[in-house]
């Protein structure tokens, strides 16, 4: 008689590839979506060169590459997160896809705000998106790692500390970037690049309560 622990165990680390694909398919569509969302010659008929293009509408270029490094990260992170993980199941599936609705619902902030202009309240609904992908991240992991016990079991403890630590650090820069919406739109979109700090202290502090102990 097949051994349903077995049987259900299989289905899990079959379930992980297909969600793992699931997300890429996602995370490239929204590239995708970005890249539609560029200004285009036929947009105005009096642009006679891509310098007069770039000239006159560079703020939707700078923000859908701006966009699109987030992306990037949080593809990254999820490649990383995921490629410590021997399973999944069906509540972190759940965390996952809630992940994917939050990273499409980014997707539809940065293209309101194109069409909506820059202001303050458009600026943190893309801000409070941004940092909603992270923190169902963020979930998704401390529940792969505690109650789910869904990571490989011969990763060291303070690594996944440190980890647990690090993915905190794209809702934090999203988080920290609202305040600069109402000081204007520059400073709002200067105050992403936060981010590299902001991690890096967040690994310092890992060090130094290791060092400590």
């Amino acid at each position: 008689m097949p051994d349903a622990g077995k049987i259900s165990k299989k289905k899990e680390v079959l379930q992980l590839t297909r969600l793992e694909r699931l997300m890429d398919v996602v995370f490239a569509l929204v590239i995708w979506r970005l890249f539609m969302l560029l200004p285009r010659p036929t947009d105005n008929e009096e642009w006679q060169s891509v310098f007069e293009m770039l000239k006159d509408d560079w703020e939707p270029f700078f923000i859908c590459v701006l966009a699109l490094v987030i992306v990037i990260i949080y593809w990254l992170q999820n490649n990383a997160l995921f490629g410590l993980l021997r399973r999944t199941d069906a509540r972190h599936t759940a965390i996952s896809i809630f992940q994917i609705f939050f990273l499409l619902l980014f997707l539809y902030a940065i293209g309101s705000g194109l069409h909506l202009g820059a202001g303050s309240d458009q600026r943190i609904f893309e801000s409070v998106t941004a940092m909603l992908v992270g923190l169902v991240s963020a979930l998704g992991w401390r529940y792969a790692t505690h109650e789910g016990r869904l990571v490989d079991p011969d990763i060291p403890e303070e690594d996944l500390d440190l980890v647990s630590r690090q993915i905190m650090a794209e809702p934090a820069t999203a988080a920290l970037t609202i305040p600069f919406t109402f000081i204007g739109p520059w400073m709002w979109e200067i105050s992403w690049f936060l981010y590299p700090f902001i991690r890096h202290l967040l690994g310092l502090s890992k060090k130094k309560g290791a060092a400590g102990s």
